[in-house]
């Protein structure tokens, strides 16, 4: 049937195909949410919200804006920078977490999505700092994570730094830009493979 046809075509599970079919037809589902009820759907609000925090610092902060320069030598034009959603993450130790805690979201879900790290004492950060960021999206173009390229280097920090395994969120189950390739692969029957984001 046409659950099962989406399922396999997007790969995605039953209830996430539902709510995609749904969405397209206009349709409103309700009683049926096994998402909300394990919290993933927080974590994919919370994500899409740290993604546009991101976006805003890449194209207004000061060095937000020396970062998009530094992109746009690389080739990059900005309908490109746009489409990608590609932004940039303060050099500070809480800006994202405070932006997002006043959006009503919690430490708990701040630090389950994998936007801040806890530590042994119980403070927290954020994870991405001074890089510029790469929302990871899921098959059907949700922001699960992040690939954060170091911008503001202290000389001891990865070039690289990527979310960590989250609900939403499994490195080795997610092919970075497949969102946006898949039906470009379905129709031709080929893809290219390259190794990192800017490739």
């Amino acid at each position: 049937d046409h659950f099962k046809f989406v399922s396999k075509i997007e790969g995605l599970e039953f209830p996430e195909a539902l709510r995609l079919l749904a969405k397209k037809a206009g349709v409103e589902v309700r009683g049926f949410d096994k998402e909300a009820s394990s919290g993933k759907t927080k974590l994919y609000s919370v994500s899409e919200l740290a993604a546009k925090f991101f976006e805003k610092q890449l194209w207004e902060s000061d060095n937000g804006k020396k970062a998009l320069e530094y992109l746009r030598g690389r080739g990059l034009k900005n309908d490109t920078i746009r489409e990608w959603r590609l932004g940039y993450a303060p050099n500070t130790w809480n800006a994202l977490r405070s932006f997002l805690k006043n959006a009503g979201y919690g430490e708990g879900d701040i630090i389950k999505a994998g936007l801040a790290v806890q530590k042994d004492n119980g403070e927290s950060y954020d994870r991405f700092r001074g890089r510029i960021m790469f929302p990871i999206s899921d098959s059907s173009g949700r922001v699960i994570a992040f690939s954060g390229r170091i911008f503001e280097d202290d000389g001891k920090s990865a070039k690289y730094l990527n979310s960590p395994d989250t609900p939403i969120f499994s490195k080795f189950a997610v092919l970075y830009g497949l969102d946006k390739a898949k039906e470009s692969i379905r129709k031709n029957n080929f893809s290219i493979l390259v190794e990192g984001q800017m490739d």
